[in-house]
């Protein structure tokens, strides 16, 4: 009896174990939306921004995922440098790192532009942070030379720190009149649906590729 005793006893604590194991492989991948007014949620109603309505799209086909928003309306790659650490917490496993529209608006030099997401995406790995870009096109009136230089930046990095790559973050709603507020600038509620609509097979393939999906 005392030997059965026992051994239930192992049975029981084996269980145990193999459940809090399994509950901490279970943890969710922990994701953040690190970017300006698109990332934010510029005017719009909570629950419509780009990582809440993402989060939502990735649930329902089966992540576990949550994804925080440290959008910060007008911020330019310089601020995302100056706030990287304090924005993105240790424990984040991978970050959507969308910057650069501000510094095109403002005519910011693109080497300074390209310094500065460099900066991020090595300080991002060295912490052992996955790194998703997102880029940008360059407004026509800027001209030619600027818009070509501008836009090579996305291009380049992921390929030389080997990041998925989604090329325009409006894509699917720019110059869409029906999916943008009234600036003509910044995505609606519908715009943002679009946008995650557009976004998902990458995002999910990133998820995939990390051995981090559903």
């Amino acid at each position: 009896m005392a030997f059965k005793r026992f051994r239930d006893l192992l049975l029981t604590t084996g269980t145990l174990l193999l459940l809090v194991v399994t509950t901490s492989a279970a943890d969710p991948v922990r994701i953040v939306g690190f970017g300006d007014s698109l990332m934010a949620g510029y005017q719009l109603e909570a629950g419509q921004s780009f990582p809440e309505k993402l989060e939502a799209a990735l649930k329902a086909n089966g992540h576990d995922v949550v994804i925080a928003n440290a959008g910060v309306s007008g911020d330019t790659t310089a601020g995302g440098l100056s706030r990287l650490d304090w924005s993105v917490p240790d424990e984040t496993d991978l970050v959507i790192l969308e910057l650069g529209a501000n510094d095109m608006l403002r005519g910011i030099s693109p080497e300074l532009t390209e310094k500065n997401l460099v900066a991020m995406i090595e300080r991002l790995q060295e912490r052992d942070i996955d790194v998703l870009l997102v880029g940008m096109l360059a407004a026509p009136n800027l001209g030619r030379d600027y818009g070509e230089a501008f836009e090579a930046i996305y291009p380049r990095l992921a390929e030389t720190y080997d990041l998925p790559l989604y090329p325009f973050f409006l894509e699917g709603v720019a110059a869409q009149s029906s999916l943008l507020l009234g600036d003509g600038m910044h995505p609606n509620a519908e715009g943002v649906d679009r946008m995650v609509e557009e976004f998902m097979p990458l995002m999910e393939t990133t998820l995939a590729g990390a051995g981090q999906g559903s």
